[in-house]
């Protein structure tokens, strides 16, 4: 990234972006435009006079720090003699063993074409495919200029044939500009679900930019016949009028996405409320903790589908819970049921109340988190006749004042002999931040105001009202002080209260 000019990078000017739209110019005096539909995405190339080329790099990928051995593998690409290009792969990164399939289409013939298999050998002359692990092909033009160059493709995470039917219904013709004004005009109606009048014109650009936002996912994760990857890494079909998503980062979007999506989008709700119970019987996890295309990925900590579930059915949505009561009721209380890292440390939350900080990271966010989920499963538990799961859910969902020290009044690190860390300091990330941290995105002044479900509990625990609120303004007042090795996304402070991330942005509400 401290290379601007290195690899496929250029530098570029006149960028333009609009929901459903994306133009740039590039400095190699190429103008690429993007646009979309379901399961489709389209471009147009306008290329200056002389020879271009197109490649189709299937092999490239930011690379993390975490990303070791074969990333990609089997891996395939091929040419059809009417042009239709086609190619699959599995993908060992972040949602390991996740594939993709794709089918795409270009309005005009190339001059010659390239494939090339692994550690960039050409294939020999004439080869209409390849298969391997890192994959590439080159279309070349002997004149790029003149009439633009366009590409469609349809993708599929089940298979090419699906990639082929979303290609087909969806992208028919060469018609970039009508999909784009279809692009325009659904993004138009989703945004209209929210009408404000008064402020700014900046203020109410930066109201409908944010709500744009806020509908960009989760992602459609169903093909055109209803067919999805489960959890399970199974096939599956969806009921008629239902659909299947991707992409719920649900530790980020349980506390606004979605409960905002119950009042300006109920159908929208509706439909992740059931595909959430669909998830939730088919991952061998129990609720959805952070997949991504048919994966489990178990990111952040919590198994906040629950807390989506829950207050579908407080909000009087409609849908089988009773469906998701079995595997969720595996993740409440079955020691047994198989942990991601989100899950960790469960065995010493049920024996000790608390998950330790000496022997599992995040662990007082962990706590937090984990008696939420409680709380949460509590709530389910009653909607399916469970009374005595939800009573000790209830009586569980108060395991959040173990990490809470009320002789100093913050969230604070436990030990598993009970003890606490000393010497505290809450600007600090945990006991040995060079090792792990003990809180999730946070450190102890955002950790201590985690707790949402038990507010009047935890006044309690900090000696009522009054010395509630002196903490609350304490908080807001408070030196904007971090360590050095604090996480990004502890960002947008006000005193300790970060309102640019996640686990206290409900925090100024609690004066009420």
């Amino acid at each position: 990234l401290d290379n601007p000019d290195a690899g496929y990078r250029q530098r570029f000017s006149e960028e333009h972006a609009a929901p459903g739209y994306y133009r740039v110019k590039l400095e190699s005096g190429v103008l690429a435009e993007l646009t979309v539909t379901e399961r489709t995405g389209q471009h147009r190339y306008r290329f200056p006079a002389g020879p271009g080329h197109i490649l189709i790099d299937f092999a490239h990928m930011i690379l993390d720090v975490w990303d070791k051995g074969t990333l990609v593998d089997e891996a395939s690409l091929a040419l059809s003699p009417d042009g239709l290009l086609t190619g699959s792969r599995r993908v060992h990164r972040w949602a390991k063993g996740r594939r993709i399939h794709f089918a795409m289409r270009m309005s005009r013939q190339p001059d010659r074409v390239q494939f090339f298999g692994d550690n960039d050998a050409p294939a020999a002359a004439g080869a209409t495919g390849v298969t391997g692990n890192k994959l590439k092909v080159a279309f070349f033009f002997d004149e790029a200029g003149g009439a633009p160059i366009e590409i469609k493709t349809g993708i599929s995470a089940v298979d090419v044939e699906g990639a082929k039917a979303a290609l087909a219904a969806e992208a028919p013709g060469w018609r970039f500009d009508a999909t784009r004004k279809a692009a325009a005009r659904a993004w138009t109606k989703e945004l209209d679900c929210v009408k404000v009048s008064g402020g700014t014109e900046a203020q109410r650009t930066i109201m409908a930019s944010a709500l744009y936002h806020s509908f960009v996912s989760p992602t459609l994760f169903t093909d055109r016949d209803g067919r999805y990857v489960g959890l399970d890494r199974q096939v599956h079909s969806v009921p008629a009028g239902e659909k299947a998503y991707s992409a719920y980062s649900l530790w980020d979007t349980y506390r606004a996405l979605h409960p905002l999506l119950t009042i300006v989008r109920p159908e929208v709700a509706t439909l992740l409320t059931r595909d959430l119970i669909r998830q939730t019987a088919q991952s061998p996890y129990g609720p959805p903790i952070w997949p991504l295309q048919g994966v489990e990925t178990g990111t952040m900590t919590g198994w906040h589908a629950v807390s989506v579930l829950a207050e579908a059915k407080a909000k009087g949505i409609e849908a089988d819970y009773a469906a998701a009561w079995p595997m969720i009721r595996r993740r409440a209380f079955d020691r047994t049921l198989k942990d991601a890292d989100s899950t960790l440390g469960r065995g010493y939350y049920y024996d000790l109340g608390y998950v330790p900080a000496d022997k599992i990271w995040e662990s007082v966010s962990r706590t937090q988190e984990y008696a939420y989920d409680d709380w949460a499963m509590a709530v389910l538990a009653d909607a399916v006749g469970a009374g005595d799961d939800a009573a000790a859910l209830r009586q569980r969902s108060r395991n959040y004042r173990n990490v809470i020290d009320p002789s100093i009044g913050f969230a604070r690190p436990r030990f598993a002999d009970g003890k606490w860390w000393t010497p505290y300091d809450p600007i600090q990330l945990g006991h040995n931040p060079e090792k792990y941290r003990d809180y999730t995105e946070a450190n102890g002044w955002q950790a201590t105001f985690l707790n949402q479900h038990d507010i009047y509990g935890m006044i309690e625990l900090f000696g009522g009202d009054d010395n509630y609120v002196r903490k609350l303004d304490a908080f807001f007042t408070a030196p904007s002080t971090l360590p050095r090795n604090a996480p990004p996304d502890i960002t947008g402070l006000v005193g300790q209260y970060a309102h640019g991330n996640e686990p206290d942005q409900h925090a100024a509400y609690l004066y009420a």
